[in-house]
């Protein structure tokens, strides 16, 4: 039975961040909330309560190469980058080709709260209150045709306000893609925001992609075109490094990367002491995503 997402919650019924950081408050709710993270994808702590990271764990620890290849560039230089005005060009293989402007998109979508667990490529991972709306809803806005299998993304190119763009070890702009499957699937969002504001120019604003079951780099940012096509897009990490990145990039513990494992993880805001604990496969989706897959060597299709 395929899996659906069951849409409840509107941006009003966002959880202000103090009520998800105070365990005493959430346990009073456990019973609700353990009922959410089996179907976001929210850790649950000892007590049965939900435990995002800290705004400043998702916001100060970040990966995003357009600001600088440190962890703490994103934060430290996002200020440079203006999101307004901001359009989205949807194009190929779409009944209605255009720039959408990214205030006629919010108008046209629904956008809800989900908790996703966040696996970085590097082996640390973190839990996330995201904001944002279906990717299949943008997607049908625009029209998708027959015979498109593939979902192509691009981030804004704006060197004098990226200033990693300034280099040439990537071949600018940033590039991910989707088959069409993994993009009309309910847990693939557009996110818009984090613990109900908007989601801040480090961590992708005013859109990225957020793809639960991948490793983060999948999830790309602040994206300025979508392209429906019927061929495999190239994205950037297997156009540097095709031996180390794949098309796929689902979070797989019993695939390692060449240079490390990804048996195991660190948990960000867990503390100096905290052991890392074991990856799961397709990063705790399974149940949902794992059909998807069904009968691919994933040794192979990494």
């Amino acid at each position: 039975m395929a899996f659906r997402w069951k849409n409840d919650l509107k941006d009003c019924d966002v959880t202000d961040e103090a009520v998800f950081l105070n365990r005493r408050q959430l346990m009073a709710g456990a019973a609700a909330g353990i009922g959410l993270a089996a179907t976001a994808g929210g850790r649950v702590g000892a007590a049965g309560e939900l435990v995002p990271n800290a705004w400043e764990d998702i916001t100060q620890y970040n990966n995003f190469y357009e600001f600088g290849t440190g962890k703490s560039d994103p934060v430290t230089y996002a200020d440079e980058l203006t999101t307004t005005p901001w359009t989205v060009t949807i194009d190929g293989m779409v009944d209605r080709p255009a720039d959408y402007a990214f205030e006629d998109i919010m108008k046209a979508m629904t956008v809800e709260e989900r908790i996703y667990r966040l696996r970085c490529v590097e082996a640390w991972s973190m839990v996330v209150p995201w904001n944002g709306f279906e990717l299949a809803d943008l997607l049908d806005l625009a029209g998708v045709q027959e015979g498109a299998k593939y979902v192509r993304f691009e981030t804004l190119y704006r060197p004098e306000e990226f200033r990693g763009q300034r280099n040439g070890w990537i071949d600018w702009p940033y590039v991910e893609g989707l088959r069409m499957d993994e993009a009309m699937h309910p847990l693939t969002i557009m996110a818009t925001g984090i613990y109900g504001r908007d989601i801040p120019n480090q961590n992708g604003a005013p859109l990225r992609l957020v793809v639960p079951w991948k490793y983060g780099f999948k999830s790309i940012k602040s994206v300025v075109r979508i392209t429906l096509t019927d061929e495999q897009p190239v994205n950037t990490w297997q156009q540097i490094l095709p031996n180390e990145y794949g098309f796929y990039s689902n979070v797989n513990p019993n695939v390692d990367h060449p240079r490390w494992s990804q048996a195991t993880e660190r948990v960000i805001g867990g503390g100096l002491f905290q052991p890392r604990i074991p990856t799961l496969m397709f990063n705790g989706y399974e149940k949902e995503v794992a059909a998807m897959y069904e009968g691919m060597d994933l040794k192979k299709f990494y």
